[in-house]
């Protein structure tokens, strides 16, 4: 999966440093660690290997997160989103397996631009969106999730049109992405992709950073407005995502 004697040795230093930022946005929000982490490390790393490995770490927070929220859960809108996003979990599987890395980084990119463009010049939704929405945000928040182990900027795009407290949307969001990252887990373990010893080395020596990112971005949510906390995510998830597609373009 992953040939030791090309990676960088700044890597030893680079990926503690992410991993702990992406949590921190993680513990912030419920969600955006794999869409901040993936990008960068994707400099070093194949998606193919960095997808299954954030799934299992989401998999962990979002379960820690949705926990220590629970009472702020809303079980209705998660009733309307579940089924749509198992359909596109079955979508994205199909992608990951057959799609060239090279068009992976670029498709992230160009995601990850979108959505924090989309939560910078627009923090707060002024009116409740229609829930009929839930149907393209399951099917392609499910497709992202597979394929770029990033639907939580999607579901959480919904719900915080839906709901309007932003404890509310963090709690579902993160519950959300817990159901999603362990069907993501079991459908990694079915394609090969999980069944490495590189990621099970990684997963242990990143867990420390995991931890740290998590508390630090706990404590930043409880001092923010709910219009801060998406302006200041949207603007990291830009920067990942903006560095990047500069990344492919420069080998193209």
């Amino acid at each position: 999966m992953i040939d030791w004697h090309t990676l960088s040795p700044w890597l030893i230093v680079l990926a503690p440093v992410v991993i702990a930022l992406g949590y921190t946005v993680f513990g912030l929000s419920g969600f955006g660690s794999t869409v901040v982490a993936v990008p960068i490390l994707a400099h070093f790393l194949p998606v193919s290997f960095l997808v299954p490995l954030m799934a299992i770490l989401d998999l962990a927070c979002s379960i820690f997160v949705g926990t220590t929220g629970r009472r702020h859960l809303s079980g209705r809108e998660m009733k309307r989103l579940l089924p749509f996003m198992f359909v596109g979990f079955a979508i994205g599987a199909t992608l990951l397996v057959h799609a060239p890395d090279t068009y992976l980084r670029a498709a992230l990119g160009i995601f990850a631009v979108a959505i924090g463009l989309n939560a910078i010049v627009n923090p707060v939704l002024h009116r409740t969106v229609s829930a009929w929405w839930v149907v393209p945000t399951g099917l392609f928040g499910g497709a992202a999730s597979t394929v770029f182990g990033a639907g939580g900027p999607i579901y959480a795009a919904y719900l915080s049109g839906r709901l309007h407290d932003k404890s509310e949307v963090r709690a579902t969001t993160s519950t959300v992405i817990s159901i999603s990252a362990f069907s993501r887990a079991a459908l990694y373990i079915v394609s090969g992709l999980l069944l490495h010893v590189t990621v099970l080395v990684a997963l242990v020596l990143l867990a420390p950073f995991v931890w740290l990112g998590l508390r630090t971005g706990h404590r930043i949510h409880v001092g923010l407005t709910q219009q801060q906390m998406r302006r200041a995510v949207g603007a990291v998830v830009l920067a990942t995502g903006a560095s990047l597609l500069v990344r492919v373009f420069l080998q193209a």
